[in-house]
């Protein structure tokens, strides 16, 4: 459908997108930033920006590129929660993982001639409960870089595909992704009249292969219409863009270093471990610097060409290797995964532990389980609640052999461990058949290669191992290609190291043997066709199942005991009525049952409480001791009891904790009796019977009328 361009002067454009308008204003806003775009999709706004610094870093190594996602509070109407923190401070975890989706779908499209420092900000204007600010970001970042003078080989776009009642839906709302089986997001570019898949996020439901392929077949006219409509932007309101330096012409240069280096950094390269391969590379570069300082003395730029063809070059020896020959640096086949172990239960006082081996990658997972209350409270921009499934993933220096700080978690720690979660949240039970909070951690003690994937297969060990009734084991792996083009490529299964860094292509699959949970691709390459996904997705089916075989073989099933060291809960439900009795004034009757018994109590609205205890008899104690707050005082029922008060025309007899009754001086014996006094005292022990409840829910008492035994 064509744009409808609304205001020539200040360039502002909307286009129908579903049963909604997504409209944009170019440099409305951010004036000063080389590029900028407000979006709108329903009542969700964003302010994009792309800024590029106006001196070049030549020698970072790297491309430069920042890309930040801003949650606002007051773009949902909001104060932050914490009383004397008021403003936002570090990101949320889905902030990261917003902002991580961004950079790899706009990475791969930058030059690497291109050094100066790029940043883009998507800051959340106004939030709507209904659309997610996530997809319209992108489309504002790739809107800004494209009208900006920024170079780069966009435009890019995305869109949120969700699945209900058999049909797939263009950017679910909220209360629409709650009930979907899908919530996957594709990212892709036009290439040739065809729209490549860059990036993938996605959750599925034990999905087959077939339906993950048609939620792109799916997304893909959607995808062009937007990068049509930006690129009828560009036309309108873009910047001429700044020349880029043409390529180092050293042909000549380049064809004596490759004939110094390059049967030794094949070698090299193809060394199967790890620390071998990188000593002898190590040596090969250093050979090649000495060679160029020692030739070429005074000629900077010749080292500095060098440093950079050297990585050319290892990426041209594993493309050209790989292609015409099928064998990886390993000597493994495209289809093959490395040896596999699975262990359990190996650190003695956790709740459950897992160890799993690929090659010389290793993720050590433990499960630990809490009380309902251990759950983590959320409070963000999008999301308030609580949740009682977490999985956190950590990556010390040591497992790659480095040393530097230990810091915070990075964002791809908080990426990966988001994606493990994903993929191990479909198979976990629902809190009525399993009400524990649990926690699964995951240390990668050695890392060459997909990490997250060993994380999940060991946190599937794990919960096994703990007892958890999962539904199944649940296992992933990272999917690697190389290519010459969109019809010359090989896929590789299991990529390490070098596939990794110097390959095309990670797209991770991760699922049980039914069928996918989770998907995460990023690409070095302009992006994959829909052929090649669907070849990516059966190799990774065939590399799954090996996978859970071996899992299967560790521990066929969740153990049918907790470890004797998880604590217990007791679930039991009062009257809601009564809840304010448990609780007593100020905390006092619930802070003296969790100090006398040692026990955690969480009581829920409905009623229900959970005691969940560290020892048995502390459980059984604040069971007895709550039902007996709670208990219904029947009349004819028979107590023993203490009398806690004594007034003039009776005494008061506790005769359930918390709860009092009264004998009136009438009921104390068969015969007058003056004074209470004559006949008990406080902290005396008398047993009493119930004789009536009045309308106020009093309870009367009488001693005389106890049946003699």
């Amino acid at each position: 459908m064509p744009a409808k361009k609304l205001d020539s002067e200040k360039c502002k454009f909307s286009l129908p997108m579903g049963d909604k308008e997504l409209s944009i204003e170019i440099n409305g806003l951010a004036e000063q930033a080389n590029g900028s775009a407000i979006v709108r999709y329903g009542d969700t706004m964003v302010l994009t920006t792309a800024v590029m610094a106006k001196k070049e870093k030549p020698d970072m190594g790297f491309f430069p590129l920042m890309v930040d996602y801003e949650e606002k509070y007051y773009a949902a109407g909001k104060i932050k929660g914490p009383r004397f923190i008021k403003r936002e401070t570090r990101p949320s975890d889905e902030a990261i993982c917003n902002a991580r989706q961004i950079d790899r779908a706009i990475r791969p499209l930058f030059d690497d001639r291109l050094k100066n420092e790029v940043q883009t900000i998507a800051t959340v204007l106004s939030w709507d409960a209904e659309n997610e600010p996530d997809i319209i970001s992108l489309f504002g970042i790739s809107t800004a870089l494209t009208v900006s003078n920024i170079p780069w080989q966009g435009p890019a776009a995305s869109i949120r595909v969700g699945y209900l009642d058999g049909k797939f839906i263009l950017n679910p709302t909220y209360e629409q992704r709650d009930k979907s089986d899908v919530d996957v997001v594709f990212a892709g570019i036009e290439r040739d009249g065809e729209i490549l898949a860059n990036m993938i996020e996605g959750g599925f439901n034990e999905a087959q292969e077939s339906l993950v392929l048609d939620a792109f077949r799916f997304a893909k006219p959607y995808i062009k219409q937007l990068i049509d409509f930006q690129n009828r932007i560009a036309a309108a309101c873009g910047k001429e863009k700044m020349a880029l330096p043409p390529a180092a012409a050293n042909d000549a240069f380049a064809a004596e270093l490759r004939q110094l280096i390059q049967g030794d950094l094949k070698t090299a390269l193809y060394q199967k471990q790890k620390a071998a391969r990188a000593e002898e590379m190590d040596a090969v570069k250093a050979k090649m610097e000495e060679y160029v300082a020692t030739t070429y003395p005074d000629d900077a730029a010749k080292l500095k060409f060098a440093k950079g063809f050297f990585e050319k070059e290892i990426d041209r020896i594993l493309h050209e290797t790989i292609l015409e020959t099928g064998i990886r640096p390993d000597g493994r086949k495209t289809d093959e995964l490395r040896p596999l172990s699975a262990t359990v239960g190996i650190i003695p006082r956790t709740h459950g532990s897992g160890l799993f081996q690929r090659g010389e990658t290793k993720s050590l997972s433990t499960v630990t389980l809490g009380a309902p209350g251990d759950q983590q409270l959320l409070d963000g921009m999008e999301i308030s609640g609580k949740k009682r499934f977490l999985h956190h993933y950590n990556f010390p220096p040591y497992s790659c052999g480095e040393v530097r700080f230990l810091r915070a978690p990075a964002r791809r720690e908080i990426g990966h461990g988001m994606l493990v979660e994903k993929a191990l949240l479909p198979l976990i039970p629902s809190v009525e058949d399993f009400p524990y909070t649990i926690r699964v951690t995951s240390e990668i003690v050695s890392s060459n290669g997909s990490t997250s994937m060993a994380a999940l297969s060991a946190s599937s060990l794990a919960l096994e191992d703990a007892g958890v009734p999962v539904k199944s084991h649940a296992s992933g792996i990272s999917m690697g290609l190389i290519s010459k083009d969109k019809n010359t490529y090989k896929i590789l299964t299991d990529i390490q190291g070098p596939e990794d860094h110097h390959g095309d292509m990670d797209f991770k699959v991760a699922g049980t043997r039914k069928g996918i949970n989770a998907v995460q691709m990023d690409v070095k390459i302009d992006g994959i066709t829909e052929k090649m996904m669907g070849e990516v997705l059966q190799q990774g089916k065939e590399a799954r199942r090996q996978l859970l075989d071996v899992l299967e073989a560790g521990i066929a099933a969740p153990r049918p005991e907790l470890s004797p060291y998880a604590p217990r809960i007791i679930i039991i439900h009062i009257n809601p009525e009564k809840i304010r009795e448990v609780i007593g004034p100020g905390g006092k009757v619930i802070n003296e049952i969790i100090a006398q018994t040692g026990v955690q109590i969480d009581i829920e609205e409905d009623g229900t409480v959970f005691i969940t205890a560290e020892k048995p008899e502390g459980g059984i104690k604040a069971r007895e001791w709550i039902e007996n707050i709670t208990r219904e005082v029947k009349v004819g029922e028979v107590f023993q009891g203490i009398v806690k008060r004594i007034m003039n025309f009776g005494a008061f007899v506790e005769i359930l904790p918390g709860q009092e009754g009264m004998i009136h001086i009438s009921k104390l014996a068969n015969h007058r009796v003056g004074k209470v006094e004559d006949v008990v005292h406080i902290g005396d022990m008398v047993k009493v019977k119930v004789v009536e409840i009045d309308e106020q829910g009093r309870i009367n008492l009488s001693l005389k009328d106890v049946p003699q035994s």
